[in-house]
């Protein structure tokens, strides 16, 4: 559906924090039953290296996305040529194990190689990005069904007359970069769900309050001008010591159900650095943060999927930025570092499973 469905859409817009019971229960009501797909992001080399890592995202996942791989950084370290070894070789685990793989991101502000800091006209900045799309999108069409075409494009801290994030799309193109990102993408592979990926949205806080506003102005501007905009991607990356706003999610996620837009979990996590040392302490409170955000979002939709960024605290991202001053490991996943289940993954396979 590429327009605002009139009755949630009028219903959301006049939304207050404590008046979405009535409209998350109709919307829930029109959502499916079926079992929400979960899945993770996941490190190609540690498939062939790790037979217990390979063990655990087989046992528990139906989709995947590369860490890397289709990032810039990862696709294009120098001008004039791609390297598809990581994302084909996690497309061809995929298709030999049932899976589905989503494509992570097309264009981010970070990631990129040092050649485009070169890129200095608004001309050029699109003449590649479109061969970017092109190429990409084209090696893939038909195979991969959901493409993050733009990642975090708003700033943490957002100001009314400069929502945007610095980036060399921004700098050079301008908020328009978002539209003709999608545009070139629906082009090259019509069928491909398209999705605007983001995060710090969960947190009764001014900064995610002004997030959640900001991204909204710029959703209901893609919509009015009929871009070809399917669905958004919620990341998750959960502070651990901060309440979930779960009223300021619902009515955030009524909202955007409200113009037509599926809902995707993407890059579910719980950052834990602040929390107690206790590790079954810690394990229970990064379980009821993750229950509260997957509740707020399904009170008005269930997801059409659930990813967590890694699967196993063996290896995550969150240490390089929170590392924990105690110096217990992190535990922001839902396997431990043995691949163990911990109390998150019984919240999500709850959360995912069939509704009767």
């Amino acid at each position: 559906m590429h327009r605002r469905q009139f009755v949630l859409g009028a219903m959301g817009a006049g939304l207050s924090a404590g008046s979405t019971s009535a409209l998350a229960q109709a919307a829930a009501k029109e959502c499916s039953r079926a079992a929400i797909p979960y899945g993770a992001a996941i490190r190609v080399d540690l498939l062939r290296d790790d037979q217990e890592y390979r063990r655990a995202v087989l046992g528990n996942c139906q989709l995947v996305v590369g860490e890397g791989g289709l990032k810039w950084i990862d696709l294009r370290p120098e001008p004039g040529k791609f390297h598809f070894d990581h994302p084909d070789r996690l497309l061809a685990f995929a298709d030999a194990n049932g899976m589905r793989m989503r494509g992570h991101t097309l264009a981010w502000y970070a990631a990129m190689p040092k050649w485009t800091e070169a890129i200095s006209t608004k001309a050029e900045a699109e003449r590649v990005l479109y061969e970017h799309i092109d190429t990409v999108v084209g090696r893939y069409k038909g195979r991969i069904p959901s493409w993050d075409v733009v990642n975090e494009a708003i700033s943490d801290n957002p100001a009314v007359e400069a929502p945007m994030r610095k980036s060399i799309w921004q700098d050079l193109i301008g908020t328009q970069h978002v539209e003709l990102a999608l545009r070139r993408t629906a082009a090259v592979d019509p069928n491909a769900q398209l999705v605007l990926n983001d995060f710090g949205f969960e947190n009764p806080t001014e900064q995610c309050r002004a997030k959640r506003a900001a991204f909204l102005r710029l959703v209901r501007d893609l919509k009015d001008r009929d871009a070809p905009l399917h669905a958004i991607g919620l990341q998750g990356h959960l502070p651990g010591e901060k309440d979930i706003d779960k009223d300021g999610i619902s009515s955030f996620v009524a909202e955007l159900h409200g113009m037509g837009l599926s809902i995707l979990v993407t890059e579910l996590d719980v950052i834990d650095d602040k929390l107690p040392r206790d590790r079954a302490i810690r394990d229970d409170i990064v379980a009821s943060r993750v229950r509260a955000f997957l509740q707020a979002v399904g009170d008005v939709c269930r997801p059409e999927a659930v990813l967590t960024w890694g699967i196993s605290d063996r290896f995550t991202w969150v240490p390089i930025w929170f590392r924990r001053k105690d110096g217990e490991p992190n535990r922001p996943l839902p396997l431990d570092a043995n691949y163990r289940p911990k109390p998150m993954m019984r919240v999500i396979r709850e959360f995912t499973r069939a509704k009767l």
